[in-house]
């Protein structure tokens, strides 16, 4: 609301009529074309990508799907089950990429004080969107959709990384961090600030 300057008194399209438009605009190819063009009025306003970038991933959660068994196992050989093919309505309704993962997410603090031994992993259906941001104003510059399982440190190889910031240092969570990547960030010229892991018993080394 803040960013398209509407109150509440707005007149606005609801959610449904959002949906319909966007994929509509999926569906024609339109997103990437309209996504470069909304990025080049940007920088156009002096929002150019500079001070290094950000990399980050988020969950996003689709309904759960309530498929046979026939039609999940066309979906695992990657395969759109010939009945949706059929029913164009159904196929709109079905989110034949998404798929499932474990969400880690740290226990709470027990009863007695302690802390449980191991952190929690919850079942999680849906997307991952992957995005880069520019340091100085936080917008996003590049992004990448996959499934929910898809890993976080492969999309890094694949574009995520913008070549255009004037500052080549690129920060991101462990989940980046792997003797592959760090290879590829020498050679394409960035710099990595990407965290490491904790070392069980042993201190954090520093940065070169």
């Amino acid at each position: 609301m803040r960013f398209l300057a509407l109150g509440l008194s707005g007149r606005v399209p609801n959610a449904k009529t959002l949906w319909l438009f966007r994929e509509r605009l999926t569906q024609a190819g339109a997103i990437d074309g309209l996504f470069n063009r909304f990025d080049a009025i940007l920088r156009n306003v002096g929002y150019l990508p500079i001070s290094g970038q950000i990399l980050d991933a988020t969950l996003v959660a689709t309904p759960k799907q309530r498929n046979t068994h026939a039609e999940k196992a066309d979906l695992r050989e990657g395969r759109i089950p010939q009945e949706w093919q059929d029913k164009p309505a159904k196929l709109s309704h079905k989110a034949h990429h998404a798929r499932w993962t474990l969400k880690c997410t740290k226990a709470n603090r027990q009863d007695n004080g302690t802390m449980p031994s191991s952190d929690l992993a919850i079942p999680f259906f849906g997307y991952k969107s992957h995005i880069s941001i520019d340091r100085k104003f936080r917008l996003i510059r590049k992004w990448k959709t996959t499934a929910a399982a898809g890993t976080d440190g492969a999309r890094l190889r694949e574009g995520l990384p913008d070549k255009s910031n004037t500052t080549s240092t690129v920060w991101a969570n462990t989940a980046y961090r792997s003797n592959t990547n760090e290879g590829f960030m020498e050679k394409e010229g960035f710099v990595s600030k990407v965290h490491r892991k904790e070392l069980h018993l042993k201190p954090m080394p520093r940065h070169a």
